[in-house]
């Protein structure tokens, strides 16, 4: 009876010194096939329709979750600022062209006439001086007159030469128009006006947003009636056909991680298993993922970044959504 006992004893005893090892052995297995899944959340690109001037949001033609396509209206600014300077430089910029063309036709046909008529009269002058100083210069070699009166036809005749001179050099401008020094300034004030037009158009063009990529809208910061700053964005545009999930693998989980791996993830949200390809990298160490617990002979692990692409088309995958990522085949 004792020696039945004692069987039985020993029986038991072997039976939970192997459930225990079974428990034990089931616990790191289980904790390393925690340690081995890994937590990845879907990403895409997203792009931000921002003006190019501040102002006060005029009309809002889209809503968030809305499809939309490139170059597709997404909302104006209203700026009454902007087109009063429009109405300024399109008005300097006429009366720049205006200047120009005055200068390129030079005088006026009624200054041309009149230069003419001046030139003409001091021509006229200048023959009748001629005429007198050869009767007074003929009756002084004959003494008939006296040396004042010589003098004074000379001194008529002289100045009746520079005036006519100076008749036909101001026809000569009236007829030639503006130097070549006027006409450059004229064309420099123009093009100067033209680029005040143009930056204003410019500025005017920028409160006109449109959809910088097709996508789906994601967000509107602001709505009409609002106030915005220039630059800051109003309306964020998601590309769903740019998608790429984000991991943080532990350093000692990259071994044999490289570009075009093959990664294995379960999406929660869909339910289903989908092959992954990696194909960025980080090459840079970010924060540590695992701390170490022992003063000495351990270390922390830090983690990398590492994106990678569905191999086959999902269209069920949107931004936000976790995927666990298997990396048993790396361990």
């Amino acid at each position: 009876m004792a020696k039945s006992f004692n069987y039985f004893i020993i029986w038991v005893t072997i039976a939970v010194v192997m459930v225990v090892v079974v428990c034990v052995v089931s616990h790191f297995v289980r904790r390393d096939r925690d340690e081995a899944m890994v937590q990845g959340v879907v990403e895409c690109r997203t792009y931000r329709a921002a003006p190019k001037v501040a102002g006060r949001i005029d009309t809002m033609f889209v809503a968030e979750g809305d499809l939309v396509e490139r170059g597709e209206l997404l909302y104006t600014i209203a700026t009454p600022e902007l087109d009063a300077k429009q109405e300024q430089v399109n008005a300097l910029y006429m009366a720049a062209e205006a200047l120009e063309k005055e200068v390129d036709m030079g005088a006026r046909k009624q200054q041309k006439d009149a230069a003419l008529q001046m030139w003409n009269k001091a021509k006229a002058g200048l023959e009748l001086a001629k005429q007198v100083y050869d009767r007074v210069a003929q009756l002084y070699d004959k003494g008939v007159v006296p040396r004042q009166q010589y003098d004074e036809a000379l001194a008529n005749l002289d100045a009746m030469r520079a005036t006519e001179r100076a008749a036909y050099a101001e026809y000569q401008l009236a007829m030639d128009g503006a130097s070549m020094e006027q006409k450059m300034a004229a064309y420099a004030k123009v093009n100067e006006a033209l680029g005040g037009v143009r930056e204003v158009a410019s500025y005017r063009d920028g409160a006109i947003v449109f959809a910088p990529i097709g996508g789906r809208v994601s967000n509107i910061i602001s709505y009409a009636g609002e106030l915005v700053s220039a630059g800051l964005p109003v309306v964020t545009i998601s590309d769903l056909s740019d998608i790429w999930v984000a991991v943080s693998i532990r350093e000692d989980m990259m071994r044999k991680l490289y570009h075009g791996a093959v990664l294995s993830g379960y999406v929660p949200a869909l339910d289903k298993t989908l092959d992954f390809v990696v194909y960025y990298i980080s090459v840079e160490a970010d924060y540590a993922t695992w701390s170490a617990t022992r003063a000495h002979g351990d270390f922390d692990m830090r983690s990398f970044e590492v994106r990678m692409r569905c191999m086959a088309s999902e269209d069920g995958l949107l931004p936000g959504m976790s995927v666990m990522v298997d990396m048993t085949r790396y361990e």
